[in-house]
């Protein structure tokens, strides 16, 4: 057994851009003093995701420099890796991402959304190229909300390649009349959980799965081990870290490396 601690950072929806960065900085602290060695936050949550009525103010390259310095520090100070959901503007074009930093503060590169949704296409533009990322033994890979929940082969290109851990950073919030679940892929909710315990045994790795703690979401945060069986997730609606010990002894990667890729 090779046990290795992860927080998902379940926490609210930020008021505005730079309540984004004291959220986060907030977290990183608590995650690193509850001996996580890797934090995720859910799906551009510096600035915030730009979802209808969210009111997040126009693309801003400057302030996302200065956000992603600052929690820099607090990933140096802490001595924790981050995963970040945030987005950047390249040549002009708005891209939802994922910024990881290391446990020292530098900058490990972005993992860009590649398959973005149909009703993102006005805001975001998709990205085209998948990374690898490192922190102590644990080698993971990040597909952002709707690629993971719908195109398996993004967290099957991970594992294929060594990944122990796919993090599934995501934005998902209840729709007037919705089901409201209390237990984590209850049969009566939409697919999207039960997509996670499927990810996760389809490829023998982990899957951890991070949103905003919404009231009344339909997916909350979760932490799936390689044989497709539930190892955490956070009550819905609840704000709050999310601590996990994974095994990454067990996370083989044998059927993702046993699929094979047709032409």
């Amino acid at each position: 057994m090779e046990l290795f601690r992860i927080a998902l950072a379940n926490i609210r929806f930020p008021n505005t851009p730079q309540e984004s960065i004291a959220l986060a900085e907030r977290a990183i602290e608590a995650a690193s003093n509850q001996g996580a060695r890797i934090v995720c936050f859910p799906e551009c949550f510096v600035p915030g995701y730009r979802a209808a009525g969210k009111g997040v103010p126009r693309p801003d390259p400057g302030f996302l420099e200065r956000a992603w310095s600052a929690i820099a520090d607090a990933a140096a100070k802490a001595r924790i890796t981050v995963v970040l959901g945030t987005e950047r503007v390249v040549e002009g074009a708005l891209l939802a991402t994922a910024l990881v930093i290391n446990e020292d503060g530098s900058i490990a590169g972005f993992q860009d959304k590649v398959q973005i949704d149909p009703s993102e296409e006005g805001t975001y533009t998709p990205g085209s190229d998948r990374q690898l990322f490192h922190a102590g033994p644990v080698t993971f890979g990040i597909v952002i909300c709707h690629e993971g929940w719908r195109y398996p082969e993004t967290v099957r290109w991970a594992a294929r390649r060594g990944a122990h851990l796919v993090f599934h950073p995501q934005f998902h919030e209840a729709e007037p009349g919705s089901y409201r679940p209390t237990t984590f892929a209850d049969p009566a909710n939409t697919f999207h959980e039960k997509a996670a315990l499927c990810r996760a045994a389809e490829n023998t790795c982990y899957f951890a799965t991070v949103n905003f703690a919404n009231p009344g979401s339909p997916t909350t945060s979760a932490v799936v081990r390689p044989d497709g069986t539930l190892l955490a997730y956070q009550p819905y609606g609840q704000e709050g870290l999310l601590i996990a010990d994974i095994d990454i002894s067990t996370a083989t990667g044998l059927l993702a490396a046993r699929c094979r890729i047709l032409p």
